[in-house]
């Protein structure tokens, strides 16, 4: 069998590895690594390094959501949930940190840890049944050896050869019915003989040692993949924080609360309506919207009204919807680009354009929807250049005045002298800690509140050191879906169910493309890898798809369309740069 180790960067979710820790998260798992490092004692038992490491897991991480304890012989697994009776998702077989002998090398697994976890393995999958195996780990509590779930599916339950010895071992129709049998004369002579790649995370605890006790906070930064290889979003492959498929609740119901709308069900759908008469709070911007148009008279002077409602109140409402939501959408995409900015320039604070000191009133966002960002530097008058010096150009429709702004209002003509009531739950706090209450003016409470959450969450391993939640391009997406399609009820399809579909279907089109087009009659992806001889042709074929999303909300289930036509060139070997040139290691 050939060992392939890995490093943790590599093992990890990329996107998972970009994700910041808190602060807070960082500081707890440092101070459990120091309690665990202080208390290993070479000269215990491994019974008592296996309960050290379980109170490990259960500190940092696992306690009370998961259940972690022995099982039959195996030393120590993580179950699926708090119960006991839950599929197991972990298997962990444990030494004590002086037994080299029965522990593999990152070069050769041939040993009694990985024979027993082989054993184990089976044992759980096929007389348990058990479909759920996340990971399988070996541990000394120094060395780590941590393999993929997947990875023991493919080489060691998918052997017909070990799975046949192994039932026959289990039913007792061998000569010898002890484990050190099973190691001994099936397990180990077929890890010598097998030709099977395997690859697996490889670390040394005691390597992290001088991070682990130093005290200065920038080291903490080398943490950080460890902190994520013992979590459980990745051992029990479980979404993470700023996942697409996760919608920041709290988020999503005080922006609701400054907008003045309110998210309810009607018939299995979650529509988006204004606020009950008693919940109206004129601060609102679609209160101060409507207010506005009421005051101008609009109703009377703009045409086509019956897109809008039947009756001067929808209508109304209508106008004002679709107004605030265009400026919504412009702002929440702003504070995006503010982030991406202020992380590409080291934090200088130059950059943060949406910051009360620039943005004073509602002129002023007016002026930087359509005298900044939609004209180039030298064609921004004097003031407004020096201003918004740091700000780019963006080429892009979102900042050009929509027809309705041009007839109606632009958000300029709302009244600045407006407050609203802070949302019961909003996530803005005084110095104390303590969640504030009261009434601010609309606009610093927008830009207060976005300025609370943390939008540059991709990019380097850093620490959140303010606490911020997290708020990516993935979860506002979803954010946009869901106040665009206000009228109908918008669903947005976790990220897992759109890869799952795009790959399915996908490939098997591809497939039936190559077919078509070359008269083939494969009926695999290897078959029509063995076919393949001319790249450049084999990319136009695929090219020749066309792949259509009726309902395109956020883009999202179109993102994971190339996603995975991207991933199956990659399996083809057929992946091309520009010029034309093959992308050999491309992962």
């Amino acid at each position: 069998m050939i060992a392939i180790a890995l490093k943790i960067r590599h093992a990890l979710n990329k996107a998972f590895l970009r994700l910041k820790p808190t602060r807070t998260q960082i500081d707890a798992f440092k101070q459990h690594l120091r309690v665990l490092f202080s208390q290993i004692n070479e000269q215990e038992s491994e019974e008592f390094h296996k309960n050290l490491l379980a109170e490990f897991l259960k500190q940092t991480y696992y306690q009370p959501n998961y259940f972690i304890n022995t099982k039959g012989r195996n030393d120590l697994v993580i179950h699926r949930d708090k119960t006991p009776q839950s599929p197991v998702a972990v298997l962990m077989e444990t030494k004590k940190p002086t037994n080299h002998s029965e522990m593999p090398s990152p070069d050769n697994l041939n040993a009694k840890a990985f024979h027993e976890l082989i054993l184990y393995f089976l044992r759980e999958r096929f007389t348990h049944n058990n479909l759920e195996i996340k990971h399988l780990i070996i541990t000394n509590l120094y060395q780590w050896f941590i393999f993929e779930g997947s990875t023991f599916e493919r080489i060691i339950a998918q052997n017909q050869e070990l799975v046949s010895k192994f039932n026959d071992f289990e039913a007792g129709r061998l000569i010898d019915n002890r484990t050190e049998f099973f190691y001994k004369q099936i397990a180990e002579p077929w890890v010598a003989q097998s030709t099977a790649e395997i690859k697996f995370t490889y670390f040394d605890l005691r390597t992290y040692r001088t991070w682990v006790q130093s005290e200065n906070k920038e080291d903490d930064k080398q943490l950080i993949p460890l902190f994520k290889i013992f979590s459980p979003e990745h051992l029990l492959h479980l979404p993470f924080a700023n996942d697409s498929n996760t919608l920041d609740q709290d988020f999503y119901n005080e922006l609701l609360h400054i907008m003045g709308l309110t998210e309810v069900q009607k018939g299995g759908k979650k529509l988006i309506e204004r606020n009950q008469p008693k919940d109206r709070h004129p601060g609102s911007i679609l209160e101060n919207t409507i207010t506005q148009l009421e005051t101008l008279d609009k109703l009377n002077h703009l045409p086509n009204l019956e897109q809008f409602g039947d009756n001067p109140q929808e209508q109304l409402f209508g106008i004002a919807l679709e107004l605030t939501i265009t400026w919504i959408n412009r702002i929440l995409f702003l504070k995006l680009l503010e982030a991406q900015l202020l992380q590409y320039h080291e934090g200088n604070a130059e950059y943060a354009f949406l910051s009360p000191n620039k943005i004073k009133n509602l002129g002023d966002l007016n002026s930087l929807f359509f005298q900044v960002l939609a004209r180039k530097p030298q064609e921004r008058n004097a003031e407004i250049r020096q201003d918004f010096e740091k700000v780019p150009y963006l080429n892009s429709a979102l900042f050009e005045p929509t027809e309705l702004e041009q007839t109606a209002l632009f958000i300029s003509n709302l009244q600045d002298n407006k407050s609203i009531p802070l949302h019961p739950q909003t996530v803005l706090k005084d110095r104390n800690g303590n969640r504030l209450v009261g009434k601010l003016p609309t606009l610093p409470y927008l830009l207060q509140f976005l300025d609370a959450y943390d939008f540059g969450a991709e990019g380097n391993e850093e620490i959140q050191e303010q606490n911020k939640t997290l708020i990516n391009a993935a979860v506002l997406g979803l954010i946009f879906e869901k106040i665009n399609g206000y009228k109908e009820g918008s669903f947005f399809t976790p990220g897992f169910i759109t890869m799952y579909m795009c790959r399915e279907t996908i490939r098997k089109a591809v497939l039936q493309k190559f077919n078509e087009v070359k008269g083939w009659r494969c009926q695999t992806f290897e078959d029509l890898y063995n076919h393949i001889e001319d790249r450049h042709e084999a990319n136009e074929i695929v090219n020749s798809l066309k792949i259509c999303d009726n309902a395109v909300g956020s883009g999202h289930f179109l993102v994971s369309a190339l996603n995975e036509i991207i991933a199956i060139k990659n399996d083809l070997k057929i992946l091309l740069d520009r010029n034309g040139k093959r992308l050999k290691e491309y992962h």
